[in-house]
């Protein structure tokens, strides 16, 4: 009952910082606003085919559910062996699948809600292949492959959530939604930093200035209330 209250009241006062990290990813996104069309960089196009391609894979085509329980499941073991626990059995099947860990805490249980796994895959791939050849010229084809790739995370994400999640309700449904959403639109913020002119200062710099503001607000807030 404790530990419940506990993560009740720290998921409303993450409410705040969920804030914050939006103002901070609409504000990248504004500050690399093209004056036309034509002025949109090539790797943004790229990211957006493939997330526009998925999608449309995602309405029209047989959905993977298979893959993305695998994906699932192997996040959930993939954040277990990062959080020190042993993986002792995983199934996978259509239906659904299971993971069995010696141990678990909210970032295994919740990161495969937050964590693109074929998409940082794609990623490291990328990057590791860059180490032995000159991966320029297939550059665009990749960024479109990890739009493609968050795209899946991303319409998965929604339609699991969609539906009666033990995950989530084993952390409470305010303090799960707030870990996944804020992850996420950290994740946002990073991928607009990847495809844009946009830098990683201007998101620290976007966070600082919004993290002041917040803070001010909700002091004025307070001493208006106390009065």
């Amino acid at each position: 009952m404790l530990k419940r209250l506990l993560r009740l009241l720290i998921g409303i006062m993450l409410i705040p910082v969920c804030f914050i990290t939006t103002r901070t990813a609409i504000a990248l996104i504004k500050a690399v606003q093209p004056d036309s069309v034509s002025a949109i960089p090539p790797a943004a196009w790229a990211f957006v085919i493939g997330y526009i391609f998925w999608l449309f894979l995602y309405f029209t085509a047989p959905r993977p559910v298979r893959t993305y329980v695998l994906a699932h499941e192997l996040t959930h073991a993939l954040w277990g062996l990062f959080r020190g626990a042993e993986i002792h059995r995983m199934k996978v099947s259509k239906n659904g699948g299971s993971v069995t860990l010696s141990k678990t805490d909210f970032l295994i249980t919740l990161a495969p809600y937050f964590f693109p796994l074929y998409a940082v895959l794609v990623v490291v791939i990328y990057y590791l292949l860059s180490i032995f050849w000159n991966m320029d010229k297939y550059y665009l084809y990749w960024l479109g492959l990890v739009g493609f790739t968050w795209g899946f995370h991303f319409t998965f994400t929604i339609s699991s959530l969609l539906q009666r999640q033990s995950d989530i309700q084993q952390y409470g449904h305010l303090f799960s939604y707030v870990i996944i959403y804020l992850f996420n639109i950290i994740g946002i913020g990073l991928w607009t930093v990847l495809i844009s002119s946009a830098t990683i200062e201007q998101m620290f710099g976007f966070t600082g200035l919004y993290s002041r503001e917040t803070w001010a607000f909700m002091l004025t807030c307070i001493e208006k209330s106390l009065q």
